[in-house]
């Protein structure tokens, strides 16, 4: 979901949304890590990557770039989640700790029913 609202920052992101989100980035993230072990594993003594190791860094730059803007998106819209500015990602900007608290921000709970962000992304169901 997070690819298909790219520039979305506007609206809610529900936690699930955003946890699935991180749980894609990381495993591609390890995917192309993987690769790059292994071509720098078979590029013998001479101490340059091969083919796949390039291939494999070049794996890592490309997910980089195709998932920075939707990764900002996805926190902002779970800031609004929990009825807060969008600007509250800049915390991580905040060294050693600004990540952490992030990480405690996209664990909580949003705001049950409509916030000034938009209408509740669990719905009727009740479920996160």
């Amino acid at each position: 979901m997070p690819l298909k609202r790219y520039f979305d920052f506007e609206g809610r992101s529900r936690r699930k949304e955003y946890w699935m989100f991180t749980l894609l980035y990381a495993l591609l993230m390890i995917a192309a890590f993987v690769v790059v072990g292994i071509g720098a594993a078979t590029s013998g003594d001479s101490g340059e990557l091969n083919a796949l190791g390039m291939l494999g860094f070049s794996l890592l730059g490309l997910i980089v770039l195709i998932f920075f803007i939707p990764s900002i998106a996805v926190q902002v819209r779970r800031f609004h989640d929990q009825d807060k500015s969008g600007w509250f990602v800049l915390l991580n900007l905040i060294p050693s700790i600004g990540g952490l608290i992030v990480l405690v921000f996209m664990c909580l709970e949003g705001t049950p029913g409509d916030n000034r962000f938009g209408s509740d992304p669990k719905g009727a169901n009740g479920r996160r």
